[in-house]
């Protein structure tokens, strides 16, 4: 007897995806705040504490997140395998434990171990993993939800790494990594427990079915470029952008002191999800490929006039300016794949997505702390994230985007 699949409100208060996507915003605070603005902090903090090269230590961060992008391609798969809250809870141990361990640092090997484990971590609690959870939630409300649970990665930079730059002040480094990674799990690890598992309908389980992935492989959207027209601007500006934000603190720091440096980067990240939020309401009827170029020409302007700047005000003004753009660039490159590809194909596709970007991105902090150190100081560093701004606006707009997303 042929049964039909029960019809599913996803914007009814009462559905019980929205707890997931809850779950997922506590994901992404404590994988963006471990695990990409912690690195800000503990350029700054290792370097004073034990007089290490910037190169040194942002090749240590370069190395933990190749290591990550080659992780990141697989999560699909291992939640198929292991199940969505087996694998988030692996990922929230480790990237927890490895920030605890960093308290034990001495010796540039053991920097080194310690973000090799964190590396784990962030590949199995960040972008990838909140697509394909939510992505077995949501279908009609994908982007919504997806944008929603991305908020966490800017709450990070607001709360997380203030909050960190003070534990350490009212402590010491190696103190505050262990209050903080208990805290967080005490926090984040009932809501996995509680919220993240596979649905108990139907919707949206293509996103980790290789029967339902279509026509698209990783090897097919590898050949493709209407693929690479999505992947390589996206890894370029992030390229860009992770790497002025890991230098952030050190960069303001000279100009600002340590607090308000702390500040700019706690208002770039409210920047950050006011500009998600806002454009959240419009981004739907938006052509997403002009709102990328838009949101890249505006932090290559930020950068542009940073380089020139000496006012402390001026200065602030234009890393939240720089943030405004932020959080757009971490949710646009999933809603352009929901647009322009099937959605079978959506969780596997993301995943592929958001491994090239780590992959590029990880070159940037390395790039820009060994630029740095070569030029005697930043602006020829930051002058190298303008120019990958630049190529990625050209890219993104080499394709126009359809104005309905694909069945």
């Amino acid at each position: 007897m042929a049964t039909s699949t029960p019809t599913i409100d996803e914007t009814a208060r009462g559905y019980a995806g929205w707890k997931t996507v809850f779950a997922c915003f506590l994901l992404a605070v404590t994988a963006w705040g471990f695990g990409f603005y912690g690195h800000t902090v503990y350029l700054a903090e290792l370097r004073k504490l034990y007089g290490w090269p910037t190169s040194l230590i942002s090749i240590a961060t370069t190395v933990y997140y190749l290591l990550g992008g080659e992780i990141v391609i697989w999560v699909s798969d291992a939640v198929r395998r292991f199940g969505s809250r087996n694998v988030a809870l692996a990922g929230l141990l480790t990237l927890c434990g490895s920030g605890a361990l960093l308290a034990l640092v001495r010796e540039p090997w053991q920097l080194y171990g310690a973000f090799l484990l964190m590396s784990f971590g962030w590949a199995t609690t960040s972008i990838a993993i909140i697509n394909v959870i939510l992505g077995l939630w949501f279908s009609a409300r994908r982007g919504m939800a997806i944008s929603f649970a991305l908020n966490g990665a800017s709450v990070a930079g607001i709360v997380f790494g203030p909050a960190l730059v003070a534990l350490i002040g009212a402590f010491d480094f190696a103190t505050a990594m262990p209050i903080a990674a208990v805290a967080t799990l005490l926090i984040v690890g009932p809501a996995i427990l509680l919220w993240v598992d596979r649905p108990p309908h139907g919707s949206g389980i293509a996103a980790v079915s290789p029967a339902a992935s279509g026509a698209w492989t990783r090897q097919r959207a590898l050949r493709s470029a209407q693929f690479w027209t999505v992947a390589a601007p996206f890894a370029l500006a992030l390229l860009a952008q992770v790497s002025f934000l890991t230098h952030l603190i050190a960069f303001l720091e000279p100009s600002t002191g340590r607090y308000l440096a702390g500040v700019a980067l706690s208002i770039a990240s409210i920047c950050a999800v006011v500009g998600r939020v806002g454009l959240g309401f419009f981004i739907d009827r938006l052509n997403q490929r002009v709102v990328t170029a838009v949101s890249l020409a505006s932090q290559a302007a930020a950068l542009f006039l940073m380089i020139h700047a000496t006012d402390t005000a001026a200065l602030i003004a234009l890393a939240a300016l720089f943030g405004l753009s932020v959080g757009n660039l971490i949710t646009l490159p999933s809603l352009i794949v929901q647009r322009e590809f099937e959605a079978g194909s959506f969780g596997m596709l993301m995943a592929l997505v958001a491994a090239i970007n780590q992959f590029t991105y990880a070159l940037g902090p390395g790039l820009l702390g060994v630029v740095k150190d070569f030029a005697g100081g930043y602006p020829t560093a930051l002058g190298v994230c303008i120019a990958c701004q630049i190529l990625a606006i050209i890219i993104i707009l080499s394709r126009r985007s359809p104005r309905e997303p694909m069945a």
